[in-house]
C-alpha cells in the first residue's frame, strides 16, 4: 500500500540585496496568508552552522555547500506539501540556476524586492549587523536575470502592503510564471 502524493506546496521566493525588506515581507506574509505556511530564510541556515573558525580558502566551498543545501530544503518542504516564504539573495548565477532545477516551476511565485540604494545603505548602518556596502556589492546582479512575478518597493510600500499585494496576486498567477520562462529562456529542465 503506497501513501497518497500529499498536495504540491506553494514556494513565495523572495529575492533581493540585503537589508531591502524580504525578512520584514516574509514575516508579514506568515500573518496575511490564510493557509499555515514556514518562513525558510537562508540567514538560519548560516547560523545553525557550527562556530568554528573556516580557513580563508575553505570559506567558498562551506558557503555554497550551505545554499545548496537550504534550496534542497526549500524543495522538500514544498514536495510535502508546504507554502514556503524564501527568503534569498540570487548574487551569484549557479543559485537561480539551482532552484530553477530544485522547484516545480508552476508552483514558485517569483518576488522582486526592490530598495533604492541609499535607503538599503542607511538601513545597513541602522542594522548594524551587516557590512556597509554589502547591499551595494548584490546590486547589480540580484535581479540580473530580470524577470519576476510581482515587484514591492520597499521604499514606497511597507512590509505588510506588500504581504498585502502578494496575497491579492497568489490567486490571479499567470502562465508562464516566471520560473518557467527562466527554465525556458535559460534551457533549464526540473521538476514538472
Amino acid at each position: 500500500m503506497e501513501a497518497p502524493a500529499p498536495p504540491r506546496g506553494l514556494i513565495i521566493f523572495l529575492n533581493g540585496t540585503s537589508s531591502s525588506g524580504k525578512s520584514s515581507i516574509a514575516e508579514a506574509l506568515l500573518r496575511t496568508l490564510d493557509e499555515p505556511c514556514f518562513h525558510l530564510p537562508v540567514d538560519a541556515f548560516h547560523a545553525m552552522r557550527s562556530r568554528r573558525d573556516i580557513a580563508p580558502d575553505d570559506l567558498p566551498g562551506v558557503l555554497e555547500r550551505t545554499w545548496r543545501g537550504f534550496h534542497r530544503a526549500v524543495a522538500g518542504m514544498a514536495a510535502g506539501g508546504n507554502t514556503v516564504v524564501v527568503d534569498h539573495v540570487l548574487s551569484q548565477p549557479w543559485r537561480l540556476l539551482d532552484c530553477l532545477g530544485l522547484f516545480a516551476a508552476e508552483d514558485v511565485v517569483l518576488v522582486g524586492v526592490h530598495c533604492p540604494l541609499p535607503e538599503l545603505e542607511r538601513r545597513e548602518r541602522a542594522r548594524g549587523d551587516r557590512p556597509v556596502g554589502l547591499a551595494a556589492s548584490q546590486l547589480a546582479n540580484v535581479h540580473a536575470h530580470g524577470v519576476y512575478d510581482i515587484e514591492c518597493d520597499t521604499a514606497a510600500a511597507d512590509p505588510l502592503e506588500c504581504a498585502r499585494r502578494i496575497k491579492e496576486f497568489l490567486p490571479r498567477r499567470p502562465t508562464p510564471t516566471a520560473f518557467q520562462q527562466l527554465r525556458r529562456s535559460l534551457g533549464v529542465t526540473g521538476p514538472a
